[in-house]
This record gives C-alpha cells, sequence and structure tokens, in this order.
C-alpha cells in the first residue's frame, strides 16, 4: 500500500487513545515483502554458552537418522529439540532499529518503513539431554574383533566404521562419542573402531597376568616393554598394549620407561563375567569360592566390583547370581525399568541403583527416577520398589 504520513500516523495513535508523549517519536511502518513467507526460517533459542560457540567460529551439529528425534551437539554436549509454539508472530525485519538503538539516534527520521522479510510462530528449544550412546556398542558388537587369526574378519558382510561414521551415527557429541569409545575399551584397527571379543579380550588378559605371575612382578608396577618382548610372538604388541590400557593405568617412572598399574576390580569383574557367562543361574557360595581360585594371586574378589554386570538373588535357597549387564538393558527411562520389573518384581534400593544410574540426567538422583517410575513399599522391615504399572 501507499507510504503513511506522520498525519495518518497521529490519527491512528488517538483513535487508539494512546498519549504520542509517551511514545518514542520513531514510527515503524511495517509491510510485507513479496517473499514473506513461514517455514522459510527456522529460530532456534541458544543459552549463551551455546551462542559464543557459534560466535567463535565452532559449528553446532544436528544428528539423527530419519526414524530418530533429531539432536544438536557442540564440541562435548548434547540436546534435545523441541519446537516451542508463540502465541504472538514473531517476525523478522532485516536491520530493525531497537529501542536503545533510535534513542541513541535521536535524529533519525521519525517513520520508518520496514519490510517483513518472513515470520514464525514457532522456534526450537533446546534442552540438555544424556548423549544417546548406546548405539554406539550395538554398533560395534554387530562385528567384535577376534584376533588377527580370525577367518570372520576376513569374510565379514558387516560395516566397519570409522570415527567420521560414528559422528553421522550416533547422537551426541564428538568428546562424548570418544570418551564412550574410552568407556567400552573400544581400539582403532586399521582405522575401524573395534570391540574385542570378549574371549578374546580374555586370551590376552590371561597372557598378561600369567606373565606378571610368572615375572612375580608387583600388580602396580607392570613394565610395557617386558610385556611387549615376551608376549609379542604370541599376540600382535598393539592388542598387548591395549589389554594393559583397557585393564590398567598407564604411567611413567623417573625413568621415562612406560608400566602400568592394573586395575584388580576391573580384572575381577572379566573373571567372574567369565565364570557366569556359562551358567543361567549359579549357587552363591560355589560361585565365590571358584571365582577366587580364578583371579590372579594378590587380588582380592568382593561382590560390589559386580555393579551393573550381577545380580544376586538372596531369596532363592541356596542364594544364587546371574549376570544381567547393564548395557544389554533399554535406554529410554520407562522401558529400562519395564524390563527391571519383568526380571524381578520387588528391587531394593542398593540392588536397582548400578542398573538405573546412568539414567539419571544432570543432578537428578536415583530416589528422583524412583519416585517418578516406582512405587515403594516396606517388606519386612526393608523399603522395596516394584512397578508403577501392571507389568505384561
Amino acid at each position: 500500500g501507499a507510504m503513511r504520513s506522520r498525519a495518518e500516523v497521529d490519527a491512528t495513535l488517538q483513535t487508539a487513545k494512546l498519549n504520542a508523549a509517551e511514545l518514542l517519536p520513531a514510527v515503524h511502518c511495517l509491510s510485507f515483502g513479496a517473499q514473506a513467507g513461514a517455514g522459510e526460517c527456522c529460530l532456534l533459542q541458544l543459552e549463551p554458552g551455546l551462542c559464543a560457540e557459534l560466535e567463535a567460529g565452532r559449528s553446532l551439529v544436528i544428528r539423527g537418522e530419519k526414524d530418530e528425534q533429531a539432536v544438536l551437539c557442540s564440541k562435548d554436549k548434547t540436546y534435545d529439540m523441541k519446537i516451542a509454539d508463540t502465541s504472538n508472530m514473531l517476525l523478522f525485519i532485516p536491520g530493525c532499529k531497537t529501542p536503545e538503538q533510535l534513542k541513541a539516534d535521536q535524529a533519525s527520521c521519525n517513520i520508518i518503513h520496514s519490510q517483513i522479510a518472513g515470520f514464525s510462530n514457532n522456534y526450537w528449544e533446546l534442552r540438555r539431554c544424556r548423549p544417546k550412546l548406546k548405539k554406539l556398542r550395538k554398533l560395534l558388537m554387530e562385528d567384535p574383533y577376534e584376533g588377527p587369526d580370525s577367518q570372520k574378519d576376513q569374510t565379514s558382510t558387516f560395516s566397519k566404521y570409522t570415527t567420521e561414521d560414528l559422528l553421522s551415527l550416533i547422537q551426541a557429541s564428538e568428546e562424548e562419542i570418544l570418551h564412550q569409545l574410552q568407556v567400552i575399551d573400544a581400539c582403532k584397527i586399521e582405522g575401524y573402531w573395534r570391540i574385542l571379543e570378549f574371549d578374546y579380550q580374555m586370551k590376552l588378559l590371561n597372557h598378561v597376568t600369567q606373565l606378571i605371575d610368572s615375572e612375580s612382578w608387583s600388580l602396580s608396577k607392570v613394565p610395557l616393554r617386558t610385556c611387549l618382548e615376551e608376549l609379542g610372538s604370541l599376540e600382535p604388541t598393539e592388542m598387548i598394549e591395549h589389554i594393559l590400557l583397557s585393564y590398567g593405568r598407564k604411567y611413567f617412572d623417573d625413568a621415562g620407561e612406560v608400566y602400568f598399574e592394573m586395575h584388580e576390580d576391573k580384572i575381577c569383574r572379566a573373571i567372574a563375567q567369565m565364570l557366569l557367562q556359562n551358567a543361567v543361574k549359579f549357587s552363591l557360595s560355589e560361585f565365590q569360592e571358584v571365582w577366587q581360585q580364578s583371579v590372579p594371586e594378590g587380588m582380592t574378589t568382593r561382590l560390589d566390583q559386580l555393579k551393573g554386570l550381577a545380580l544376586v538373588d538372596r531369596s532363592s535357597t541356596p542364594e544364587t547370581i546371574f549376570l544381567l549387564k547393564v548395557e544389554d538393558l533399554p535406554e529410554d527411562n520407562q522401558e529400562r525399568f519395564n524390563s527391571l520389573f519383568s526380571i524381578r518384581e520387588k528391587w531394593t534400593e542398593v540392588d536397582i541403583t548400578p542398573y538405573i544410574q546412568d539414567l539419571c540426567a544432570e543432578k537428578q538422583t536415583v530416589g528422583a527416577l524412583l519416585t517418578k517410575y516406582a512405587r515403594s513399599s516396606m517388606q519386612n522391615g526393608v523399603k522395596v520398589y516394584n512397578s508403577r504399572r501392571p507389568i505384561s
């Protein structure tokens, strides 16, 4: 339409019973540009930290495959993306001056004709979320590495994954993915991330613990160089080093020699897994005896080494223990609780904690999760938790 004059503006203000003296002298007259449409632009609300990332020239990435809810990742954090609707239409006006800018620039013409370039009724809201890392292990477990002599590796039709591949498939930031690869003891073989097949891991670990035993080394001072010299004829040296990194902490002595301090708990845990995975249920007392006999000399087995790996059934006679790995349970909160309550109807907080600990969002406690997904009752003076909904 035609450009408005000051007189028309004043007449409109009068009709609207607004006092011009209380308003800034500058008036924006808005008109829709020919191209102004919804859906051309998306608005994203960023917290100051993320804004700073972009301003510093770093990028934010949206990750997810077609069937997944999109997440946005910075270098080290992951955010859920949700659409927030607004009751007020949001207008995009290029070069629009804010009241502060107009006050500073008093001389500006008091009628400003602005064209609306686009509009929106919603924007994307970000909420910090747990990185979705279960899939990482799942992908790598499709084709675990069974060692250099494995025939399977030559003929395997499964995909292998580089860091780049994982960044495009896993809904987590780069730092979260690289950290998780360490947590699950993955290693890079010929440029691809692999997980060592459990039996192969145990074979390597066994070589190392037998060597420690025969050389009478202290478990806190295992020399890398001698390990590689002694075991290099049995297995590739990078595999020997990988198993030491997986089950020990690397350090240098004063002369710059590399040593490893072996993780007692992790080694005891792995040996327990080896014993338990061949039995459906194991009498607890019998298991504890065999387990202690199976670990390297000088190590002490304790049931709390098995958190999130095995569950003791105190209600059966005799008491039993069986394998229940937290990484095999669903990632979704409700599905996780459903599957736990189908395994056991009533749980104590001590027993269930290792199986839900990883679901806790930032600053959330296990107690808060239990309040939401379970109901509590007293059983023989002990607080127990059961399902809020009938388990099919």
